[in-house]
């Protein structure tokens, strides 16, 4: 913006609480954050920078724009203060990585619950556990779960359609199943065994073994001693668990004790789950912040994007530092949990014992990564240097693309390019093509219509070349990259082939491959960069085939559009199982009445009699 601009718009400032987002010359969110008074707070930054930190100078010096959000009140600001920081992940935020992909455990909200691993929050009535850093763990707390108390596996829908019946499969022939579908178990005996396994994750083991103690004792009264041996058996493996979990508070309180470790730019929190006096979980996240953000600060974002999306929450929370709005975040959990939130920095006595223990814990974990960078770092270093002295190059490749093409019959061929700096992936490089200018299977003109799409883009925005190009294939998808490269003006473009089969390199102009001991650290590094343009063509190339499936059988139908389409896909998984279904279960599908269901399935049986 021109200074004029910028002072108007600063003069304009509401005084209302909401959300500011600093923005870079290309319009890229570079910083958000949220204010009581937006006028008092955004002007703070343009005023004298004699008071602002080194870390916050560079921020304005990097902002052409800003944006605002008002919102009704300061909680709410908070609220989506939290929700932009995630979902954009600006440079001069504390970032909470890889947050997208925490898996969570869900129990389903159905007749006959299943228990399942998924990446994503719904609002869809399901009672939701995690997120959890550990997948293995994770998925071994399911599978003993499911063990003990035999909660079905299947994707059955049960109680079974009209007019479908379903029959035991081998689960319930080896006893890790009760057999809902066929009637063997009532939905009341049933929730039983769910509402046992929420109580475990819940951290209420105590109680339920109160439970299950009091159920074999009935069940060995009525002479019953299979199910009593059985129930015995559930509550020994329930108290196994819960020796290893015990940390004696002396209060049966729901806590999380949270701490951090940070080295320069490189931070870690760990937070600590007790339920009841029980240590459920330990909870591990990576942060991205700035060196000279202030620990409390960098604390005071990491539980409020944390709490942004955890279905479980304790009646207090445990920090190491005294937080500079916390008396906003109280309210703003309370607003969560629907009763009150402490927020406590202990001085003395048990609980600051804990938060020691969290601070030791995220200090070794900080040192353990610190270790493996320091490693990959010199690992990768030898990777990039071993490969320039293999292929005679005149310089490392620090840059390299691969390009590669997925072709499965003629329809939907598609591209891949990936990017790889400093032998890592960078994905937002990366490039994905529908094939245009080929008729037919002619992998060497495909190859030679990306990559010529792909260099005539970077000399339009004038990007230097990367230092290494690889193609997968042979001497034919090699020619045909060379002599694009070379219509471009790009002879010099240092160029490779690396064949699948025999893993065999070869460079333009020489008749025979070149020779890399499979061991070395160079051959590796290509190998992966190759691995990841096959995968990501693949990737594409599936996604495309299943939009024109997707259209072929759902678009072309009256009344349909995107929004329905994704429900009903969301809900049956795809187009073969909307059409095993009833009018009446289709119209369970928010937006779709009997008359519209009717006329589903009677295109989509229609298009099936006109294919055979």
């Amino acid at each position: 913006m021109t200074k004029p601009d910028l002072k108007l718009k600063l003069k304009n400032l509401p005084t209302l609480p909401g959300v500011y987002m600093f923005k870079s010359n290309s319009g890229k969110i570079i910083y958000i954050g949220k204010a009581k008074n937006l006028r008092n707070r955004v002007r703070t930054y343009f005023q004298s920078r004699n008071h602002l930190d080194t870390k916050t100078e560079r921020m304005i010096s990097r902002a052409a724009d800003f944006e605002l959000m008002v919102t009704a009140s300061e909680v709410e600001a908070l609220i989506l203060e939290a929700n932009l920081v995630h979902e954009h992940k600006p440079r001069y935020n504390v970032a909470l990585k890889d947050d997208k992909h925490f898996p969570y455990i869900k129990i389903t909200n159905e007749p006959f619950p299943r228990i399942q691993i998924v990446r994503r929050l719904e609002k869809d009535q399901a009672t939701y556990f995690g997120p959890y850093t550990s997948s293995k763990g994770m998925r071994q707390t399911v599978a003993f779960l499911s063990r003990l108390f035999t909660i079905r596996t299947c994707n059955l829908v049960i109680p079974a359609p009209p007019g479908k019946q379903h029959k035991v499969c081998l689960d319930y022939h080896i006893q890790r199943c009760g057999g809902p579908c066929e009637g063997f178990q009532s939905e009341e005996e049933y929730r039983e065994l769910v509402d046992s396994v929420i109580m475990v994750l819940s951290g209420k083991s105590k109680k339920l073994i109160s439970l299950l103690t009091d159920k074999m004792n009935r069940a060995s009264a009525r002479v019953q001693y299979e199910e009593a041996a059985r129930i015995r058996d559930q509550i020994e493996a329930i108290n196994s668990v819960m020796i290893k979990q015990h940390v004696d508070i002396g209060e049966l309180v729901d806590r999380d004790i949270i701490s951090i470790a940070r080295e320069e730019k490189d931070a870690v929190a760990v937070v600590m789950q007790l339920r009841e006096g029980v240590l459920i979980g330990r909870q591990d996240f990576q942060l991205g912040a700035e060196a000279e953000e202030a620990d409390q600060v960098v604390l005071e974002s990491f539980v409020t994007q944390y709490y942004n999306h955890q279905p479980n929450m304790p009646s207090e929370v445990i920090v190491p530092l005294e937080l500079p709005e916390v008396a906003l975040l109280e309210r703003w959990l309370k607003k969560i949990k629907g009763s009150r939130v402490k927020v406590v920095t202990p001085r003395i006595g048990e609980k600051l014992r804990l938060v020691d223990l969290a601070a030791r814990n995220a200090r070794l974990l900080l040192d353990e990564m610190l270790i493996q960078k320091k490693r990959y770092a010199e690992r990768t270093s030898k990777m990039v240097t071993s490969l320039k002295d293999e292929l005679g190059l005149a310089r490392s490749p620090r840059t390299i693309v691969c390009f590669d093409i997925s072709n499965i019959g003629e329809a939907d061929t598609v591209g891949s390019c990936v990017f790889f700096e400093n032998a890592r992936p960078k994905k937002s490089e990366y490039r994905h093509f529908k094939i245009k200018g080929v008729v037919g299977q002619d992998d060497f003109k495909m190859m030679r219509e990306i990559i010529g799409r792909y260099f005539h883009r970077l000399k339009e925005n004038k990007q230097s070349p990367p230092d290494l190009v690889v193609v997968d294939g042979g001497k034919g998808q090699l020619s045909s990259a060379r002599a694009e490269l070379k219509y471009l003006g790009l002879d010099s473009q240092p160029l490779i082939a690396l064949a699948k089969k025999l893993e065999e390199v070869y460079k333009p102009g020489a008749p025979d491959p070149v020779t890399i001991s499979r061991s070395s650290p160079g051959l590796i590094l290509l190998k992966q960069v190759r691995d990841e343009a096959h995968r990501f063509a693949i990737t594409y190339g599936r996604k495309v085939r299943s939009k024109r499936t997707i259209k072929s059988g759902l678009d072309g139908i009256p009344g349909i559009g995107p929004v329905k389409r994704a429900a009903l896909l969301n809900r049956f998984g795809s187009v073969a199982r909307i059409k095993e279904l009833s009018a009446k279960e289709l119209s369970s599908v928010k937006g779709i009445n009997i008359k519209l269901a009717e006329k589903i399935l009677a295109q989509l049986n229609h298009e099936s009699r006109v294919k055979s």
